[in-house]
Formats: structure tokens, sequence, C-alpha cells
């Protein structure tokens, strides 16, 4: 195996095991950001809707409290309020999507399904926590879900979900008597969460590793070209062209042309160095043919 083969192979094997490590490192990288993009966009909407109930609370429903003892409005609950609001996002990105889910909800299309079901399980289970994060697959992709407790902190909202006799008739009338009710203080009855897709996110990390390890090959394979180019100029051929002059004059033959690489290099030495030896060699061999 020759000097240039031995030499590509260890290059070669340098590149395989970078690339390797290279395109491990940058694919969880960019995953990582892509993940913490997505999850800041869905704070950024868990946000939204924190305001929009806030606004719903503070502001809508006071000046909606005579007109709710005659009809009921959906319009004064802060659940209500920040569910239409997404309404309006929705029809532009369809998958992002934000529910109050609850294992007892007033309204059915607010009931929990399995996989919330088990987020609303979780903050039950343990009253610290005050935010989870599920990644899930779908039909439609990979989806990220942001979770946070929803609980019954405000007393005043035990006057429509405590007993049925203290509801609203104007309330009851809409949404019947067997849902809704039983709620108590301090008690974690749902979640608020956000649904955003990771899917458009998650394509453009992997296109940006596409590219990148496309680039990184080119670059190897650039730099094994001009390696091999220096190579072959600066260690091979002069090796070579030494071993050619060590052979001829091995087996005698006159008038041997000199060799000396110019240069300051190691090699050059080397050429340096077999030059003398061979003048020496000959001067000997002339010193005992007389």
């Amino acid at each position: 195996m020759g000097l240039r083969m031995k030499f590509n192979l260890v290059l070669l094997l340098a590149f395989v095991i970078g690339l390797a490590l290279a395109g491990y490192l940058s694919d969880r990288i960019l995953k990582d950001n892509a993940r913490e993009e997505v999850l800041q966009s869905a704070r950024i909407m868990m946000e939204s809707a924190l305001g929009a109930r806030a606004y719903t609370a503070e502001h809508v429903k006071p000046l909606l409290t005579l007109q709710m003892k005659r009809q009921f409005l959906p319009q004064t609950v802060s659940a209500y309020a920040a569910a239409q609001s997404f309404k309006a996002l929705r029809t532009k990105f369809p998958e992002y999507t934000y529910k109050e889910a609850a294992l007892n909800p007033t309204n059915p299309n607010d009931r929990a399904s399995d996989w919330e079901a088990d987020i609303i399980q979780e903050f039950r289970n343990n009253a610290e926590r005050k935010e989870l994060i599920v990644e899930r697959d779908t039909p439609t992709g990979r989806m990220l879900n942001l979770g946070r407790p929803l609980g019954i902190y405000d007393a005043g909202c035990l006057s429509c979900h405590g007993k049925v006799e203290d509801a609203p008739k104007t309330m009851t009338d809409i949404y019947g008597v067997n849902n809704g009710f039983g709620w108590k203080l301090n008690e974690i009855i749902g979640a608020q969460v956000v649904t955003v897709p990771m899917s458009v996110p998650l394509a453009r990390a992997q296109k940006t590793l596409t590219t990148f390890m496309i680039l990184l090959g080119g670059v190897f394979l650039l730099l094994l070209v001009l390696l091999n180019i220096l190579l072959h100029f600066v260690v091979i051929r002069p090796v070579v062209r030494m071993a050619t002059i060590a052979t001829e004059v091995s087996m005698g033959k006159p008038d041997v042309p000199e060799y000396v690489k110019p240069g300051s290099d190691e090699i050059s030495s080397l050429s340096q160095s077999f030059s003398r030896m061979r003048l020496s060699l000959e001067s000997a061999m002339k010193m005992l043919g007389e």
C-alpha cells in the first residue's frame, strides 16, 4: 500500500468520524432551536389568551351584569372570549389551536380528550407544576402542546359552577344542569392548552442540516484534492525520484544525474543528505578501485 493510499485512508477515516460527529451535534442543535422557536410561539399565544381573559373579566363582564339577569351572554365568560379571539388566527393558521379543556366542563365542546385529561391529571397530582410541554405525532405532523393549569382561585366562579341551585337560570337554560358543577375553590379543574405545529420549523432545520452537510462534504473534497496535490509535489515525487536514483546507483549504472530538491523543508534536507551520501559512496568506490 503506497504512501498516497495510506494518507487518503487516514484522511477519509478522520472525515467520516468528523462528519458523523458534526451531523449528530448539528442535528441536535438545529432541532433544539426549532423546538425553542415553536415553544416561544406557544407561550406568546398563551399570554395572548390570558390577556383576553383578563380584559373580559375586568372590562366586559361588569358592563353586562344587569343584562345577564335576563339573558346569559357567553361574551362575559373569560374562557369564551379567549377561545373566540383565536378564531381569527385559525382562519389563516388552522393547525394553531387554543383550548381550555376541563374534566367536567359546562360546555361539552370543552371536554378534555384523553391526552388533555392526562395533562390535567398531571397538574392535579403536582400542584407546584405551572407548565407542561408535550410533543405528539398526529396525522398532520408533529405537534407541540403547551399546557398550564386552570384552577378555581376566585370564589366568584362558584356562583356559576358550585351548586346547581346557585347557578343563574339563564345559564342552566342553555347548558343544562348535568355538567360544569361541583367545582371547588383552589381545585384544578382543567388546563389551558395551546397547540402549535412543529412540521415547518423541523423541516427548515432539516433543510439547513442537509445544506450544511453538503457544504461540509464539498469542503472535504476540496481539501482532499489540495492535500493530494501538495503531497504529490512536496513528498511523493521527490521521494520517488531519490528512490529511482538510489536503485540505479546500487545497480552500478554510470552517469546517474544528481538530484537535490530546492527549498528548506525536511524533504529538501533529505535530498541534500542523500546527494552527499551518494557522492561519498562514489568517492569511496573510486578509492577502492585504485
